[in-house]
């Protein structure tokens, strides 16, 4: 990789709503990847361990039990959230790609529960994203615990992906892809825990490298962790993420992306 490729290469985090992007002036996108709020209201943490002291249910239920995820959750509007993402989603190109291959059209890919899949179709064709297919996710584990004794356990997740007509650029080197994919934890030692629904950097690495290119843009207008942005920073991908809450974003900032931010640093230094 060359000195000039990483200065052109841009990964910005703003402590701030998607809804103020034209503040930042930032580009159109080839992708934008979301992890959308699944509504879990105040059982958020039955999917999760720390449910229970310690995470184990031998020793009763914690302080988070009952507890939603996010005070932010509920003013989630899914309406300006798709206005935002078809604003700044690259434009259709107006021919298609050579015979048997896919054309430089963008996409969509929206993490959410499986209850929000039809949901999540209905509000991409309101906004021009008629066609779209889904993806599941799984997993070797299962985080749910309340109840965990008394009924089979969810061990997977979703996500749609979603496009306007022409199918989205696609890199599958000759590979045939399938619509499910192995949802493996990321190491401690090689990233940090930041996020409660922090998706794994491997994963959402797999994912950027199929529908897009070195040097296109990627958009997550709800970044949480950042992971979506350090995925891109590995990959030679421009990222542009948006993160309401301060803490979230501080050690998104601070932990996430701090070697990212240095590398970049060292380069520029070089290069001037």
């Amino acid at each position: 990789m060359n000195e000039d490729h990483i200065k052109k290469t841009k990964i910005e985090l703003y402590n701030d709503h998607f809804e103020n992007a034209k503040r930042y002036n930032i580009p159109h996108a080839q992708l934008i990847i979301a992890d959308i709020p699944y509504n879990l209201g105040n059982n958020a943490y039955a999917s999760n361990p720390m449910w229970y002291e310690n995470g184990d249910n031998k020793n009763g239920e914690s302080k988070l039990a009952g507890k939603s995820f996010f005070d932010t959750d509920n003013d989630f509007k899914i309406n300006n959230f798709f206005d935002f993402c078809t604003r700044y989603l690259n434009k259709e190109p107006k021919t298609s790609g050579e015979r048997g291959k896919s054309s430089n059209a963008p996409a969509m890919i929206i993490f959410c529960a499986f209850e929000q899949i039809p949901m999540v179709i209905e509000q991409g064709k309101k906004h021009g994203l008629n066609k779209s297919y889904p993806l599941v996710f799984v997993k070797n584990y299962s985080a749910q615990v309340l109840k965990a004794n008394m009924k089979i356990v969810g061990a997977t997740e979703y996500a749609v992906v979603l496009y306007r007509e022409k199918l989205p650029k696609f890199r599958n080197n000759g590979k045939m892809i399938f619509n499910w994919f192995e949802w493996k934890r990321d190491s401690s030692k090689e990233y940090p825990k930041i996020h409660p629904t922090q998706k794994p950097i491997n994963l959402l690495k797999n994912l950027i490298e199929i529908f897009t290119d070195e040097g296109d843009v990627v958009i997550d207008p709800v970044a949480g962790s950042g992971s979506t942005l350090r995925a891109c920073a590995e990959l030679n991908r421009s990222c542009y993420g948006f993160e309401i809450k301060k803490d979230f974003y501080n050690k998104a900032q601070n932990e996430m992306l701090k070697d990212i931010k240095i590398q970049t640093t060292i380069f520029d230094y070089i290069k001037e």
